[in-house]
């Protein structure tokens, strides 16, 4: 029998389930990693930054990173309006998270893709 902790995680309605399915999300990640050597950043920028997103997908997770507090979305009143993307305190906590991800993966990568050789 699985314990309590464990049956949480994979019940659907899970809270924690939820916010990682927003936050490892394909782009979430890779977005908040090039935000961090940023102050703050338009979307373009951002977009040039990751240029295999498309900007529906970036518009996405920006609106979902927002939505879940890890990014602030300011509008200056100008014409054009300029709009700056930054990072709150509550991404900048995750951010040696993500660190620690990217070094395993770098550590990892080559084991990886060996395995992934090996099935095909």
């Amino acid at each position: 029998m699985m314990s309590n902790q464990i049956t949480d995680i994979i019940i659907q309605d899970c809270p924690i389930r939820n916010v990682l399915s927003h936050i490892c999300g394909k782009w979430s990640l890779l977005v908040i990693y090039v935000m961090h050597q940023n102050d703050s950043i338009r979307f373009n920028a951002l977009n040039r930054a990751i240029p295999d997103i498309s900007q529906k997908v970036l518009t996405s997770t920006l609106r979902s990173l927002e939505m879940d507090g890890f990014i602030s979305r300011q509008v200056y009143a100008e014409v054009p309006p300029r709009v700056e993307y930054s990072l709150t305190d509550r991404a900048r906590s995750f951010i040696p998270v993500v660190e620690n991800m990217i070094v395993w993966a770098q550590d990892n990568m080559a084991g990886i893709l060996k395995d992934r050789n090996k099935k095909r």
